[in-house]
């Protein structure tokens, strides 16, 4: 059994990494659901939650996420560029203009050449600054630029290699940093990791990779209004749901993501608060589309997606999940009106099973790649050995590769077929559909298959690629939201994914914790909170 065991690992984590942790009021301590500290170089690892608690805290970007409010979905929001637009004369070419009299944590004042050595930083590979890993994380969120540069003090440009109106999403995973914060730490990203300098609201206080990162109020933070009411944030990496429960229970975190679901009622019993909200998320397989895949046969796909009883799962899960309705929840303006019912009927899938040669006497046999936990997962081994007897009842046997997060991230970049996914022919990847090109274009253009970027299936359709570019390269919201329905209504009825969930991003909280305000976003902001 996949969950063997989990339960012994909170007592030993415990002991080992977060009896340290234990502090006075001020302090914030958060039990994240990785196996590891994400990096500190301003494009961390560790999946988007790496993004969430290493860089939207210690770092700003060009463009930024609004995460005040509760009631609507998120909207892009100035940050260190207070206006951005395409250039008039330059499709490809975006300009942003810079804020003044923004500084690092180190006193350098924010300019435009420090944007240029972000971006060398991540992009440039003959740069003596680039940083392989940096690109590593950079490459699958912002695909697609060519050249940048300066334009004065406070005017930066970027280009794409096609007309791209959806760039000003993608900036927000790029963490500004700056040179000669790179040279005192010796010229040497690992050793910078413990030397993090940024323009955010948070500053690095230290940092250990497999224990915690510990990052104090910047109490000169250019946002007044977003200088955090804590003094301290300590970072904590507790994969296991179980550790994490036992953690908040016993006092020696405050807050924590991703709570086991059969503890949730007896969380709130003991007077903790158990927050969820709808945002951009869904949690799927992908399917190979290469030679030898049994997910070629659409037959295989809609029968797998039929076998699922989605209703039992949110029942699995406490009631924290919404039940899979494609990438993109029913009701959202890019669902569109697919004509495939992802309803639970097993028959019907028997049958379409029956006709491409498969039954449970004589299965369909598959490797499937998974997490055993990670940014945005939800209950990984739970709702996967869910989905593995689903299977198994009309006739698909799964066999897992259970992988730690960060290596599964490895996985999905390499794409489908490639060594290091070990013989799988799905991969479970849990994805925040939050701008046009996020939503489909960067899972199934065929340009963005390995090494490109993240078309882990290496799916392929001149068509849908079409439609592709011109949902990236219309400018009328109302036009795009009427291709981004076309699209999805295609990706249901063809069943390309196996479609199970979208999250709810239910978060457990200390009735000390005040002020959190959860945002209909995967990001969340950590400054208004503070502990009573």
């Amino acid at each position: 059994m996949l969950l063997a065991g989990a339960a012994s690992l909170a007592p030993a984590f415990l002991g080992l990494q977060v009896a340290q942790a234990q502090t006075a009021s001020g302090v914030l301590r958060v039990g994240m659901t990785v196996g590891a500290v994400p990096s500190a170089n301003g494009v961390p690892d560790q999946g988007g939650e790496g993004a969430r608690f290493m860089n939207i805290t210690l770092y700003d970007q060009l463009v930024a996420w609004d995460l005040s409010r509760s009631d609507k979905p998120a909207q892009l929001t100035p940050c260190l560029a207070t206006a951005w637009k395409p250039d008039a004369t330059r499709p490809k070419r975006w300009n942003f203009t810079l804020r003044e009299g923004v500084r690092f944590h180190d006193g350098h004042e924010l300019v435009a050449d420090d944007i240029v050595f972000s971006f060398d930083r991540a992009f440039k590979r003959d740069a003596p600054w680039f940083d392989l890993r940096a690109y590593g994380q950079a490459l699958p969120q912002i695909p697609g630029v060519v050249a940048w540069g300066s334009d004065g003090k406070h005017q930066f440009w970027v280009e794409t290699a096609t007309i791209d109106g959806t760039l000003p999403y993608a900036l927000t995973w790029l963490g500004i940093v700056h040179k000669g914060a790179w040279e005192a730490a010796g010229k040497d990203w690992n050793a910078y990791a413990g030397k993090a300098v940024g323009t955010g609201p948070w500053k690095m206080e230290s940092y250990n990779q497999r224990e915690r990162a510990v990052l104090v109020r910047n109490d000169k933070y250019w946002s007044a209004e977003r200088i955090p009411k804590a003094a301290k944030l300590i970072l904590l990496p507790i994969p296991d749901a179980n550790a994490r429960v036992a953690a908040l229970r016993s006092g020696q975190v405050d807050f924590i993501e991703a709570p086991a679901p059969d503890a949730v009622a007896s969380l709130r019993s003991a007077g903790f608060k158990i927050v969820t909200n709808i945002y951009p998320h869904n949690w799927t397989w992908q399917l190979a589309q290469i030679p030898g895949s049994p997910w070629l046969d659409i037959r295989v796909r809609k029968a797998a997606n039929l076998a699922i009883d989605r209703t039992a799962m949110k029942s699995l899960l406490g009631g924290l999940m919404i039940e899979g309705q494609g990438l993109i929840p029913a009701g959202h303006p890019w669902h569109g009106k697919p004509q495939f019912k992802l309803t639970h009927d097993p028959d019907a899938a028997r049958k379409l099973l029956a006709e491409a040669g498969y039954s449970p006497q004589k299965p369909l046999r598959t490797k499937v790649a998974i997490s055993n936990s990670g940014s945005g997962q939800m209950q990984p081994l739970p709702m996967n050995e869910f989905i593995q007897q689903s299977l198994r009842e009309v006739g698909i046997e799964v066999q897992f590769e259970v992988f730690e997060w960060q290596a599964l991230i490895e996985v999905w970049k390499a794409g489908a077929g490639a060594q290091v996914a070990r013989g799988c022919m799905a991969l479970n990847i849990s994805q925040g559909p939050f701008d046009p090109f996020r939503a489909f274009a960067r899972i199934l253009q065929t340009n963005m298959a390995a090494p490109a970027g993240v078309n882990w299936s290496r799916f392929s359709d001149p068509e849908l690629d079409k439609v592709f570019l011109q949902i990236q390269q219309e400018t009328n919201t109302a036009k795009q939201d009427a291709l981004m329905a076309q699209v999805h209504a295609q990706v249901v009825d063809r069943a390309l994914f196996l479609f199970a969930a979208h999250d709810l991003n239910p978060r457990a909280i200390s009735p000390k914790v005040k002020g959190f305000v959860q945002a209909q976003s995967w990001f969340q902001d950590l400054t208004p909170i503070s502990i009573g």
